[in-house]
C-alpha cells in the first residue's frame, strides 16, 4: 500500500466517476483501476461497486475511505510540518466559505499569498453545517461560517463584522436615488434571491416577515454567480451582503446598503481544535488574527 492509492480511492469519492477520478489524478483509467485492484488485493476487500460505470462505495469501501482521508490528512500534515521547520509554507489551504456574507475572501488570501508564494489555495462554497462537518472530519483546514452552529469547546473562532444587506443592481436597467433603502420599497421589484433554506435567505425571508411583506422572487438560485449573471443581464435586482467584493466585477454593478439588514448570526473564521491540524491551517489561523486584528477564543472562554 502506498500513500497514491489511497489519493485515488479519495478522488474517486470526489468524482464518483472513474475517467474523471483518472484525470484529477493525471494517469489513465486502467491505471487508476489495476492501481485500486491492487489496494483491494492487499486488503483482501471489495471496496468500490463496479458496473459498467462507477456504483458507489460498499460498506468496507466507505469504512476504508475514512481511514484513508484521515491518512492523506496526516501525510499532507507532515509535509506542511517539515517545511515548517525549515521556515517555509508550502502545501494546499483548504477553506470552505458560506455562499454570501459581508467578507470578500482575497483579503484573507491576498496578503497570504504574497507573503508565502508557495501556498496554494483550494476555496469550497458550502453552507456552515457543512463547513462545520467537514471541519470535524478534517476535509477543511479553515472555515468561513455564520457562528450560531459553532461550539467554540471544539473550535477556535476569529469573529468577524456583522453581515449587512444592499440590493445589488445593474446602472444600465435601475436606478435608485436613495443612499439606503427600505424593505418594504423592495416588494415591487424583479428580485433574485439565495434558494429557500439557505442561511442568507433565511435572513432575508425574516426580515420580510416581521414587516408583513411577503414579495415573490423572479429568480432563485444556490450559485451567487449565477444572480449575478441574471442582474448583469436586467432580469432582477439581488438581495446581497455588503463588502462583499461583488459591485467590483462590473462598472455596472451598484449595491445600495437596506436599512436594519443586519444578519443576525456572526461570521468567523474557524479551525478545529483537536488533532490532527497541520501546521498550515495553524499557521495560516494565526497569520488571519493578525490580518483582521482579532483574537480568537480560547479555552477559558
Amino acid at each position: 500500500m502506498d500513500i497514491k492509492q489511497l489519493k485515488f480511492l479519495i478522488a474517486l469519492d470526489q468524482t464518483r466517476h472513474f475517467g474523471q477520478a483518472a484525470a484529477l489524478c493525471h494517469i489513465t483509467q486502467p491505471t487508476l483501476s489495476m492501481r485500486l485492484r491492487n489496494l483491494e488485493d492487499e486488503l483482501n476487500l471489495v471496496l468500490v461497486k463496479r458496473g459498467q460505470r462507477f456504483e458507489g462505495f460498499t460498506e468496507a469501501g466507505e469504512r476504508i475511505l475514512a481511514w484513508a482521508r484521515t491518512l492523506l490528512a496526516a501525510h499532507d500534515g507532515l509535509q506542511a510540518e517539515a517545511a515548517s521547520c525549515r521556515g517555509q509554507l508550502v502545501g494546499c489551504l483548504r477553506l470552505g466559505m458560506v455562499p454570501l456574507a459581508s467578507f470578500n475572501p482575497t483579503h484573507l488570501l491576498q496578503p497570504l499569498a504574497q507573503r508565502y508564494p508557495e501556498l496554494r489555495f483550494q476555496l469550497s462554497s458550502l453552507s456552515s453545517e457543512q463547513i462545520i462537518d467537514r471541519l470535524g472530519r478534517n476535509q477543511l483546514d479553515l472555515g468561513l461560517c455564520y457562528l450560531d452552529q459553532v461550539n467554540s469547546s471544539y473550535f477556535e473562532v476569529i469573529e468577524l463584522a456583522s453581515t449587512r444587506m444592499g440590493l445589488l443592481h445593474d446602472t444600465r436597467f435601475f436606478t435608485f436615488e436613495a443612499e439606503e433603502l427600505k424593505w418594504d420599497a423592495l416588494g415591487g421589484l424583479p428580485l433574485g434571491l439565495l434558494t429557500t433554506g439557505m442561511h442568507f435567505r433565511q435572513s432575508i425571508d425574516l426580515s420580510f416577515r416581521s414587516r408583513g411583506l411577503d414579495p415573490q422572487p423572479l429568480l432563485e438560485s444556490d450559485s451567487t454567480f449565477q444572480l449575478v449573471q441574471a442582474v448583469s443581464a436586467g432580469i432582477c435586482c439581488a438581495i446581497m451582503p455588503l463588502g462583499n467584493g461583488l459591485e467590483g466585477l462590473s462598472e455596472h454593478l451598484r449595491v445600495v446598503p437596506i436599512a436594519e439588514s443586519v444578519v443576525h448570526a456572526s461570521l468567523g473564521l474557524v479551525l478545529r481544535r483537536t488533532e490532527p491540524r497541520s501546521a498550515l491551517a495553524e499557521k495560516c489561523f494565526t497569520e488571519a488574527r493578525a490580518i483582521f486584528g482579532e483574537s480568537s477564543s480560547d479555552d477559558n472562554d
